[in-house]
């Protein structure tokens, strides 16, 4: 085999390599984009569950606050009929 083949193999193999990485980065960096999608879409989906406990947060406090003040009610309530039903 004279060197011009040899070069002619070894250009060739190196053509196939180049080509053959090329097409890995390629579907390398289609991973990684998909990932990067995934990686995105959980975040927003972690941002809205994040909302959506302060929202729950927020309601619980009032739902608390209306409690107390029912609990007050009723124990005035109670208090005036044991007043009203107590001998004087």
């Amino acid at each position: 085999m004279d060197v011009q083949n040899q070069l002619e193999s070894l250009v060739e193999q190196i053509g196939e390599a180049t080509l053959a990485t090329t097409e890995t980065v390629d579907r390398f960096a289609e991973r990684v984009d998909a990932l990067v999608n995934q990686v995105q879409q959980q975040g927003y989906q972690i941002f809205a569950l994040s909302d959506a406990v302060q929202t729950l947060t927020e309601a619980q406090a009032e739902s608390l606050k209306r409690l107390d003040r029912l609990t007050n009610i009723l124990e005035r309530l109670v208090a005036a009929i044991e007043q009203v039903n107590t001998p004087s």
